[in-house]
């Protein structure tokens, strides 16, 4: 099995920032391409970057230098650097991974999600 843990959500003031983290872990071969979607409440899931195992990078419009995704040295952690934060960014922030499985399978996994607030 392959679990992704979040982490870094919480409280910050318009401007402010955060830093969210995610780990893989448990049966995992190679992670290709890993990424951060979000959840506002009444609205779809949205895709907010993701990464390749290159380092190539793909951004929403909305978070274009505002926010970086990036990735560990051991490449089974990804973070997301949100600066300049917005009332609008407030959401639930999910992480994302397409991982080959040590049996050679491919999985798409979800973390639990983690809170970010947005708020003066």
């Amino acid at each position: 099995q392959v679990q992704l843990v979040e982490s870094g959500g919480g409280l910050v003031q318009p401007g402010g920032s955060l830093r969210l983290s995610c780990e893989a872990s448990g049966s995992i071969f190679r992670i290709n391409a890993m990424g951060w979607y979000r959840q506002a409440p009444g609205k779809q899931r949205e895709l907010v970057a993701i990464i390749a195992t290159n380092g190539g990078t793909n951004y929403a419009d909305s978070v274009k230098g505002r926010f970086t995704i990036s990735r560990g040295n051991a490449k089974n952690t990804v973070y997301l650097q949100m600066n300049s934060l917005k009332p609008e960014d407030m959401a639930g922030y999910y992480c994302n991974a397409d991982v080959i499985t040590n049996m050679m399978r491919y999985l798409e996994v979800w973390g639990q999600g983690t809170l970010v607030t947005v708020s003066s």
